[in-house]
C-alpha cells in the first residue's frame, strides 16, 4: 500500500483526483472537494459558540472520517476530541494522534473490546458508553488484562430509539458497577437525540430536547447524590446544539454536520424560519462532477452517479445554480435537466450531496481548493473501517 502522506508516489488521473498547486479546474472527477475557506469558517464559528458558553465541542468523526479534519477542528476550533462510531475508526483517530477519543456506541464482541482496551497504548483517552450490566465485567476484564484504564459513559435513550437505557434506576446500577469495575471509570452520560436533528421546525426540535434535558437532568442529579460526579454530559447536533448548550446540564457538545453541510440538513429552519445552509452554516463540502454527454438537449448527464455518493437523504442538490436540476442516478451516471441547453460536455458542477457522512465513506480523498487553486489533498483516514 502506497504512503498516504506521500502524494509523489501517486498518480492523478488514476490513484488520486488531484495534486497541491494544480488549478481547480483540472481536478479529475468525480471527486470530494472542501471549499477550505468556508470549512475554516464553519469550524471556527462552532468553536466560539461552545467557548462563549462554556461547552466542550468533541467533534463527530463518523462525519468526515478524516485525521486532517479533525485536526483542523481541533487547532482552529478548540475541539477536545472525536467521537467515533467503532473500534477500528477510532484506532485510526488514535494512531493519527488524536488524544481523547469516545466510541460514542456500544462495544461487545470480545475481540472490539480488547482493542478498545489497547486503544490507551496508542496515546489515547478511551471511552465508550455502555446500556448493558452485562458488558461492564467484560470491559474491565480487557483493561485489566492489558493494564489500561476504559472510560464509560452509561447512555440514556432519550428519544431516538436505539440504544441506551431509559430510566434513571438502570442509570444509577450501571454507573455504580462501572465505578467498582477494574480498570474503568464512570465518566458521565451520552444523551444524544439523533431521531430530531433533521426535522424542519425549529420548535419541533425544541420539544423533543426538552424531554431529553429533563431525563437527563433527573439522571445526573440522583447520580450527584450516590457520589457520582459527570465528567461528560454529551449529547447535541447541528440541529441541536444551540438546546443543549443552554439547558444547564450537558457540558459537551457532539456536532458533525455543521463542519461540512449537506442538503438535508441544509432544509431544516432556524428559529426565525430560515434555512440553515443560508446563514448559519455555508456548504463547505462537494461532490465535483463532470458533464460526459450532452446527446438528449434538455439533458446533461454527468459523470456522479450513486456510486460517488449516498442518496439516502434524498438526491444532491446542483450548488450555486437554478437554470439546471439534478434529478435521478444509477450507477455511474447523474441526470441533471437542462431545458434551456446551457451545459456543454466537460463543464464542471458542484453537487452538495444529501448525506454527508456516507458520502464521504465512498471516497479515499479531499481535494481542498482555496482561491481556485488545489491547496490540499487529505485521505478519508477511516474510510471502510467499519468494526
Amino acid at each position: 500500500m502506497k504512503d498516504m502522506t506521500n502524494l509523489d508516489a501517486y498518480e492523478v488521473g488514476f490513484d488520486i483526483p488531484a495534486k497541491p498547486g494544480m488549478d481547480e479546474a483540472d481536478i479529475q472527477t468525480p471527486c470530494l472537494v472542501l471549499d477550505l475557506d468556508a470549512l475554516e469558517r464553519n469550524i471556527r464559528k462552532m468553536g466560539d459558540y461552545a467557548n462563549a458558553h462554556g461547552m466542550r465541542h468533541r467533534t463527530h468523526g463518523k462525519m468526515h472520517k478524516s485525521v486532517d479534519v479533525q485536526k483542523l477542528q481541533e487547532s482552529l476550533g478548540g475541539a477536545c476530541g472525536v467521537c467515533c462510531q467503532k473500534v477500528s475508526e477510532a484506532e485510526v483517530f488514535a494512531r493519527g494522534g488524536i488524544t481523547d477519543v469516545l466510541v460514542s456506541n456500544q462495544v461487545r464482541d470480545p475481540a472490539k473490546i480488547d482493542r478498545l482496551a489497547r486503544l490507551p497504548k496508542l496515546g489515547a483517552r478511551a471511552i465508550c458508553c455502555v446500556d448493558d450490566l452485562a458488558n461492564v465485567a467484560d470491559l474491565s476484564a480487557a483493561a485489566q488484562k492489558h493494564g489500561t484504564q476504559i472510560e464509560c459513559l452509561v447512555e440514556i435513550d432519550c428519544g431516538a430509539g436505539r440504544c441506551g437505557v431509559t430510566t434513571t434506576p438502570e442509570v444509577v446500577d450501571i454507573a455504580k458497577a462501572i465505578d467498582a469495575a477494574e480498570g474503568l471509570k464512570f465518566a458521565g452520560i451520552q444523551a444524544y437525540q439523533g431521531a430530531m436533528q433533521h426535522l424542519d421546525d425549529y420548535n419541533e426540535r425544541k420539544a423533543k430536547i426538552d424531554i431529553a434535558v429533563a431525563m437527563v437532568k433527573d439522571a445526573v442529579d440522583t447520580l450527584k447524590a450516590e457520589g457520582l460526579d459527570c465528567d461528560i454530559v454529551g449529547g447535541g447536533g447541528t440541529g441541536s446544539y444551540y438546546f443543549e448548550s443552554n439547558s444547564g446540564v450537558y457540558n459537551e457538545l457532539q456536532c458533525g454536520s455543521y463542519a461540512f453541510m449537506d442538503a438535508d440538513y441544509g432544509r431544516i429552519l432556524d428559529k426565525d424560519g430560515k434555512r440553515i445552509d443560508q446563514g448559519e452554516w455555508e456548504n463547505a463540502f462537494f461532490i465535483l462532477t463532470s458533464v460526459m454527454s450532452h446527446a438528449k438537449p434538455d439533458k446533461a448527464i454527468v459523470d456522479a452517479g450513486l456510486k460517488a455518493q449516498s442518496v439516502d437523504s434524498g438526491l444532491p442538490v446542483i450548488y450555486g445554480r437554478d437554470d439546471v436540476k439534478y434529478v435521478k442516478c444509477s450507477d455511474e451516471h447523474g441526470v441533471v435537466m437542462d431545458p434551456d441547453g446551457v451545459l456543454s460536455v466537460n463543464d464542471k458542477l458542484k453537487l452538495v450531496p444529501g448525506h454527508c457522512d456516507p458520502t464521504a465513506n465512498v471516497h479515499d480523498w479531499y481535494v481542498g481548493v482555496r482561491g481556485g487553486k488545489v491547496e490540499c489533498v487529505w485521505p478519508v483516514s477511516a474510510r471502510g473501517h467499519a468494526y
